[in-house]
């Protein structure tokens, strides 16, 4: 029999509602099987839906899996800090001074900063540079739009990360979505994260995209945890701020810190809903 489980819908990368990323936590997942989430995950139609459940690692505050409609994801940035913001939201007490959030990539640190932001440590990641045979097939997907260079970074997600001229230049690019497909194909990669300065005085310091290809349709999230953290490990150095979402007239921020050489990301999160789910 469905039972009542708590859950929470959260605005992540944004301190005003309805402009972040939104995300669907089930609070409380112990005893539902992979197929129940992924119909959940399916069913809420969000980008991801997270489902938290006991720790298994001593070190972990919890557990968490992350779904998308169609499949699981090992890490994700705007699930890990949504989770972490519902269970503080619903009275989660850390073991210790960070939050310590257990997935399939590891154990995640996150920290909570003034202001109600979260940040969390990006992962290990590798990168490599695109193949220069790919790159004719990545203008053609940029439909013009001219990049002399891209780098393939895995941090569980692998973005294909591409930088531009400027701001205007990432904002102006409208993909073409069968060079787009092919290129993620080709490349290996889940997603093209594109990024540009803004001049001195702008909204941020880069603004960033992320576009996807799902059954050959273009899709471009609203604001992306992980795609910043692997643009970060291209950009490593002084702190800096994104502005995303510009396109879909959303106004995501995301904050990037450097300590001892580690990139932290980080966001402010709110609830936009809270109730419960019988599953």
């Amino acid at each position: 029999m469905p039972q009542p489980r708590p859950f929470k819908q959260v605005d992540v990368f944004s301190s005003v509602s309805f402009q972040g990323n939104p995300l669907a936590v089930v609070l409380d997942a112990d005893g539902l099987d992979d197929a129940q989430m992924q119909a959940i995950a399916r069913w809420t139609g969000l980008s991801e839906t997270t489902f938290v459940l006991a720790a298994r690692d001593p070190a972990a505050d919890y557990r968490v899996r992350i779904f998308s409609p169609e499949t699981e994801f090992p890490f994700a940035g705007h699930p890990t800090l949504g989770t972490a913001h519902a269970l503080l939201d619903a009275g989660l007490q850390p073991k210790g001074a960070r939050i310590v959030q257990e997935c399939g990539v590891g154990l995640v640190h996150i920290e909570q900063q003034a202001g109600g932001v979260l940040a969390f440590q990006a992962p290990p990641c590798t990168a490599r540079a695109l193949e220069p045979t790919l790159l004719p097939l990545l203008q053609t997907a940029l439909a013009g739009t001219p990049a002399a260079a891209g780098s393939v970074v895995d941090m569980g997600i692998r973005w294909l990360c591409v930088p531009l001229a400027s701001a205007a230049a990432c904002l102006a690019v409208r993909a073409d979505i069968a060079a787009l497909t092919a290129l993620l194909a080709a490349s290996g990669t889940d997603g093209l994260a594109l990024y540009g300065p803004h001049a001195a005085g702008g909204p941020a310091d880069y603004e960033v995209r992320a576009l996807l290809s799902e059954h050959g349709a273009l899709v471009e999230d609203p604001v992306t945890g992980s795609a910043n953290a692997c643009i970060a490990q291209l950009l490593a150095g002084g702190d800096y701020s994104v502005r995303q979402g510009t396109c879909l007239q959303r106004d995501g921020r995301v904050s990037v810190r450097f300590r001892d050489g580690q990139a932290w990301i980080g966001g402010a999160c709110l609830t936009v809903i809270a109730g419960s789910i019988l599953a």
